[in-house]
């Protein structure tokens, strides 16, 4: 059993070791180059039935697990969107992992309950979201987004579905562009609609949903007796960070009366930045709201801000309430547990307040605004190189890139080609999506210790691998 001066004996070291790492981490390979079952062949079968030392247990930490860790917060990380961390962050996570709290109501910790209210107030601000959102805290923007249809499945069967079931009930369709994140596709078969009943909308050239092509859509559905339950406007596409025309949206859910969610998990973020609040024009109008600080916001996944405009619909869908969770305090407070799907809940405000007031709204800024600018002039140099073009267009810190040749298949299997020769360095770590036909190389430049000597580095490799092809 390990004692109090034992755990301050490693707790120490560890921290050391941790710092170590973030200090060192640029002289790491961003992406593991194991083997599939490389790490599992090194575990043994069974489950041991002595105790083992902690240094044994480190020792195996270095020599198994780091070697098969992707290393997210690379400065060079460039792939998917970031799963940001930071110091501040870092050291909250570890008291909330002390203080090993379970915060489902207010009386299993007040604290925790009335700070995740008061940050959700200062997120709410910073982004210039309307006064009569309230928000808060989820693990993913998967489940907020799931919170979302399942209240405007509620909704438009007037609770009905919670108490019998869709028994009797119309087909109830959700829609959003054919670029929206898979989640959502994902929840609709979860919540029960039925796969067929998500319309992926067409989208413009710019892979923005169609407002007219949502109208017909939804015209089309009504005719042939179908029920519109929710739209899903995307502001930031996962493919190409394509922002939705919200105003247009908005307007034709208030039309038909049609729950309407605002997918900005990545970025939304970039709220912070008055020159950006165009991207959620409209948003007066809208039902439900999500944004992922754990990705541009520099704190630690997982923390997902979820704002609701009618309070009562998110409590009316997942409000339950057994005798051994009634309390005195149940008509006075906020009780996060009936405010999305699971009963137990982690610290998570904590990290958010520690990043919040370390960098402050200004620091935050200017990280966000360094990382554009960045994305700007890497964005200029790609589109001038001879070789290269720009795929789809820049709206934030995200760059969509290929190889040029005349013939198109040709120019998507030398792009291929060039992102896994760019992986395979270990210097930098990129992904890619498909639009238009054409492979496309992304590039987000958004992690925390990202820095322009890292950029400059990255471009250095891309024209360098370009050339071996």
């Amino acid at each position: 059993m390990m004692t109090n001066a034992d755990f301050r004996k490693h707790a120490h070291a560890l921290v050391d070791k941790m710092a170590d790492f973030l200090e060192e981490i640029d002289s790491y390979p961003v992406k593991s180059t194991l083997e599939p079952k490389a790490v599992l062949d090194q575990l043994p079968a069974l489950a041991p039935a002595a105790a083992e030392s902690m240094a044994d247990i480190i020792a195996d930490f270095d020599q198994i697990i780091m070697p098969g860790m992707t290393h997210w917060q690379h400065p060079r990380f460039f792939a998917y969107f970031p799963a940001n961390s930071s110091y501040p962050s870092l050291l909250a996570e570890m008291l909330t992992a002390t203080l090993g709290a379970q915060c489902m109501i207010w009386d299993t910790s007040p604290a925790a309950a009335e700070l995740e209210e008061r940050m959700m107030e200062w997120l709410g601000s910073m982004l210039g979201l309307p006064q009569t959102f309230t928000g808060v805290i989820q693990d993913t923007a998967s489940t907020a987004t799931l919170c979302a249809l399942l209240c405007a499945r509620e909704r438009v069967s007037h609770n009905r579905i919670n108490e019998q079931g869709f028994y009797g009930m119309k087909q109830l369709r959700v829609y959003a562009s054919s670029q929206t994140h898979s989640s959502i596709e994902k929840g609709v078969k979860i919540a029960g609609f039925g796969r067929e009943n998500f319309v992926a909308v067409a989208v413009d050239e710019q892979l923005r949903l169609d407002p007219n092509a949502l109208k017909a859509a939804i015209l089309k559905d009504l005719a042939n007796g179908f029920l519109p339950c929710c739209v899903v406007s995307t502001v930031g596409t996962t493919g190409t960070t394509a922002i939705d025309p919200g105003k247009a949206i908005a307007d034709i859910c208030s039309e038909f009366n049609i729950w309407l969610h605002i997918d900005a998990a990545f970025a939304g973020s970039a709220l912070i930045l008055p020159e950006y609040r165009w991207m959620i024009e409209g948003v007066e109008q809208a039902d439900s709201f999500v944004f992922n600080p754990h990705k541009w916001l520099f704190t630690n996944f997982d923390c997902t801000a979820y704002f609701v405009k009618d309070v009562d619909a998110l409590l009316r869908t997942f409000s339950i309430l057994p005798e051994y969770l009634k309390t005195d305090h149940q008509n006075s407070v906020k009780n996060y547990r009936d405010w999305g799907i699971p009963l137990g809940r982690r610290f998570r405000a904590l990290k958010l307040w520690f990043v919040i007031r370390s960098y402050g709204i200004e620091g935050l800024q200017e990280r966000l605004r360094a990382h554009i600018q960045m994305a700007i002039d890497l964005e200029e140099k790609i589109a001038s190189h001879p070789d290269f073009e720009i795929i789809a267009p820049r709206t934030l810190n995200a760059i969509f890139f290929a190889l040029k040749d005349e013939e198109v298949d040709k120019a998507n299997s030398r792009s291929e080609q060039l992102m896994k020769a760019l992986n395979a360095t270990g210097k930098v770590y990129f992904s890619h999506t498909k639009a238009h036909g054409r492979y496309i190389i992304r590039m987000v430049i958004g992690q925390t210790y990202v820095q322009q000597k890292d950029v400059d580095l990255a471009w250095q490799l891309i024209q360098e691998c370009a050339k071996t092809l």
